[in-house]
């Protein structure tokens, strides 16, 4: 069995390998935001050719029962910076390429084995933007109020397993919470103060996998 891991920066890049040898995981940097999330996955996927995939690093929360430090795992992905609009198909939701799912679910078998954790589970959302204002939040979660968590990757990396066929989920740490926060101040601190910790969870749910 092979598993590949994908972040977008590369301090998750550096926390992240630290905590794997071996020839059956593999983690690689895609680079910040959609387009390069896409094309990392495929690269991934054409040269490792791995059995899983699990989009991994920071995010931003949300919700009342999410705090810095939780790791959030996919239970559903989609965009919260798409609209494909009415002209052509009423059906085609917010956040959805039309003629692909509205939302991206994660794999069942990857999903049981996450919430045997200490984690939060839900739908997160993505798009091409930094959340660092409390109004930029507001705006996302008006469209999506029962998000957990927002990122730039992990609905791209989604779409792309998907037209692949390979199974999928996201399992991100919170570094900040954009509603509770100002200037990004939470997420500037977590690199300083909680990273090194934080992805542990991500390690013992890989090893999980391998059970």
């Amino acid at each position: 069995m092979k598993i590949g891991i994908i972040v977008a920066m590369d301090k998750e890049l550096r926390q992240l390998q630290a905590l794997f040898d071996g020839e059956q995981v593999r983690v690689e940097k895609c680079g910040i935001g959609k387009v390069n999330a896409a094309l990392g996955a495929q690269r991934m996927i054409n040269e490792f050719r791995p059995d899983y995939i699990i989009s991994s690093g920071c995010a931003g929360g949300n919700g009342d029962d999410v705090n810095v430090q939780d790791v959030v795992v996919s239970t559903e992905l989609c965009y919260h910076d798409v609209y494909c609009g009415t002209a052509v198909d009423n059906s085609t939701q917010y956040g959805q390429v039309q003629g692909l799912p509205a939302r991206y679910k994660a794999d069942p078998f990857l999903l049981q084995k996450a919430l045997q954790l200490n984690v939060k589970s839900g739908l997160i959302v993505t798009g091409d933007w930094f959340v660092d204002s409390k109004e930029k939040m507001r705006e996302i979660v008006g469209h999506f109020p029962e998000a957990k968590a927002v990122d730039m990757e992990s609905a791209a990396i989604a779409q792309t397993c998907y037209l692949n066929r390979v199974p999928f989920v996201s399992f991100r740490v919170v570094s900040d919470i954009p509603l509770r926060d100002t200037d990004a101040s939470q997420y500037h601190d977590f690199w300083n103060t909680v990273a090194e910790r934080s992805f542990q969870t991500t390690k013992v749910f890989v090893e999980s996998i391998f059970e």
